[in-house]
């Protein structure tokens, strides 16, 4: 059985996971926002091997969330699950970061950097990630007119960019990204046309197959099938670009030994 972190697994695809995973055995750590969502989700911390608390928008926060992971032991797993989908506007982090790059792209990196190397790490992403292809230069939002589309479409491309670095660097991590559908949770809509139960298996497979096709790394999966992703998301040029660009952000490196 394999321990896992879950990050957003108050609601949606991140407790949908989370409950799959108990019930198969697993030992699960689960991330709540504040003390009040964790109060939601008292029936299932009761059976789970732990709980954290903090707010991913805050660095300091999400640092802390580390370091209570960390407390508990090494994780075999990680599932970046957390999310913001359509924000008003651009919003302002306790660093001043826009909101939605800080918690759906830089609090994965920064727990990626400080959460003790687990064996497999899985990013949800989404097919808008196709529509995120720019430049990396105001990735932060600072001069452009707010879109919030567009900001959760950028979010998604890195993210899986992200993932795919992860997966060239570090070759002793299973790193993939996950496209999870959409899928009708709170952010998806009730509307929402894909699967809800499909839409969470995929990362719950990824994080403790011991099949071979769930051994790999460096994929883009939706529906426990592999898909191609956007071209940015392969480029070696373009990982390097965006790591280098999140690194100056938060002033936490991932990958020191190449500089």
């Amino acid at each position: 059985m394999s321990r896992i972190f879950i990050t957003g697994s108050t609601d949606g695809l991140g407790l949908a996971a989370a409950r799959t995973l108990i019930s198969q055995g697993h030992d699960v750590v689960l991330h709540a926002r504040s003390r009040e969502r964790a109060a939601a989700i008292a029936d299932t911390s009761a059976t789970a091997l732990g709980l954290v608390i903090g707010d991913l928008a805050s660095a300091a926060e999400t640092r802390s969330i580390a370091e209570q992971v960390n407390a508990i032991g090494r994780m075999d797993a990680v599932i970046h699950n957390a999310g913001i989908y359509l924000e008003r506007s651009r919003g302002e982090t306790p660093e001043g970061h826009a909101k939605t790059l800080a918690v759906n792209v830089l609090a994965p990196y920064l727990l990626t950097a400080w959460i003790t190397r687990p064996d497999r790490l899985i990013y949800l992403t989404s097919g808008m990630h196709r529509s995120g292809a720019g430049s990396l230069d105001d990735i932060d939002w600072k001069r452009r007119p707010w879109n919030a589309s567009q900001a959760y479409s950028e979010s998604k491309l890195y993210i899986a960019t992200l993932a795919a670095a992860l997966a060239r660097h570090w070759q002793d991590v299973f790193s993939n990204a996950v496209d999870p559908g959409w899928v009708p949770t709170k952010m998806g809509g009730a509307g929402a046309p894909d699967d809800l139960e499909m839409g969470h298996l995929t990362q719950t497979w990824l994080a403790t197959s011991e099949e071979s096709s769930a051994k790999v790394s460096g994929g883009y999966w939706y529906h426990r099938q592999r898909r191609e992703a956007a071209a940015e998301v392969g480029d070696v040029g373009f990982q390097d670009a965006l790591v280098g660009r999140l690194a100056r952000l938060t002033g936490v490196s991932l990958f020191e030994e190449r500089g």
